[in-house]
């Protein structure tokens, strides 16, 4: 029952937490010194155009109106259409959020597994050479542009070597669309070209993505397994003969990943919502993708609505995180 009252408590906040993001959004689009008027029109309209076309989208209105008008239609499930591509925006996002979804998930699943079986191991060899080189390599995951390491793997696999494809999702017809996801739609059908094509084309956007959500992971796990080892009852089961294996999994892990449960649920919305740059490198066709191309046209309704759809992604990531850590720490749920 405590557990159901907690998140009722956190599903209330989302609310005003995403009407908070629309609002700041909206009006952020609309202080930018350019008119999306003059860009749908085209480069040789003139003003009589571009104004019929300022009256049509109610952009000649004040801004608390089309706020209003945004909000309302907003509440509807409507998220407008689309200035540029003269499409729904919400068809947009369904049809490119697989894409970002897939290339987030192989890439946090990636940094869970090296980063909490490192962080583990690490902080079991503390202080040896392991220890020592696992620090140099985290300290590079977060110092390193993801651009840059984007650009060094496609350089060196992609274009030397001739490895691995450099852009794409795909190469020729993609599976049977199913959910969406190209490995797991390949798996359904028993579309084998289709799965080893899509595993290629993932590999080198998945290791950029990869990189950065990996050092942090590790470095949490590793600050969180130290604190346990260093904890009576610990040093007691160490004392008494506990093998390490049993020592670690029924003693240790509980007590030392709250921490890194809750970074994981903060970089599941990273991977979402701020794999602009890494989509943008390899040519992936995601929301990231788009959400450059809205903002180059000034398409401020696919921003709005790529917006809102990050942060309700996001929170909800982070409500899954705030429940899990509930289940493991009882106490999570009285703060």
């Amino acid at each position: 029952m405590r557990i159901i009252m907690f998140t009722c408590n956190r599903f209330i906040y989302l609310v005003p937490t995403l009407l908070g993001i629309v609002i700041l959004v909206f009006f952020v689009s609309h202080v930018i010194p350019a008119d999306p008027a003059a860009l749908v029109a085209g480069p040789f309209a003139d003003q009589e155009q571009i104004a019929k076309i300022r009256r049509m989208y109610g952009f000649d209105r004040p801004l608390h109106e089309q706020l209003w008008m945004y909000l309302t239609r907003l509440i509807r499930g409507d998220l407008g259409e689309s200035l540029y591509s003269r499409r729904p925006v919400t068809w947009e996002i369904i049809k490119r959020f697989p894409a970002t979804l897939e290339l987030a998930l192989i890439s946090l699943f990636s940094a869970m597994v090296l980063g909490i079986t490192v962080g583990i191991y690490t902080a079991i060899r503390r202080n040896e050479w392991v220890d020592h080189l696992s620090r140099g390599i985290t300290i590079a995951g977060l110092a390193v542009a993801g651009f840059w390491m984007g650009i060094m793997l496609q350089l060196f696999l992609g274009y030397q070597l001739d490895l691995l494809p450099v852009s794409g999702r795909i190469s020729g017809s993609p599976p049977h669309h199913i959910t969406g996801l190209y490995l797991l739609d390949s798996l359904l059908t028993l579309n084998g070209r289709a799965f080893l094509s899509s595993v290629k084309h993932i590999i080198l956007p998945a290791a950029t993505l990869t990189f950065a959500p990996f050092a942090t992971l590790t470095r949490f796990t590793r600050a969180g397994v130290l604190n346990a080892l260093n904890s009576d009852f610990v040093r007691y089961e160490r004392l008494m003969g506990l093998s390490w294996p049993l020592l670690i999994d029924k003693y240790v892990l509980r007590n030392s990943l709250t921490a890194t449960v809750s970074q994981i649920g903060l970089l599941f919305g990273f991977m979402l919502g701020g794999s602009v740059v890494v989509e943008r490198v390899f040519s992936w066709p995601g929301l990231g993708s788009f959400t450059v191309e809205s903002i180059l046209t000034m398409d401020y309704k696919a921003v709005l609505a790529v917006a809102l759809w990050s942060g309700f992604v996001y929170m909800f990531g982070n409500l899954f995180v705030d429940i899990v850590l509930a289940l493991i720490d009882p106490r999570e749920t009285t703060r």
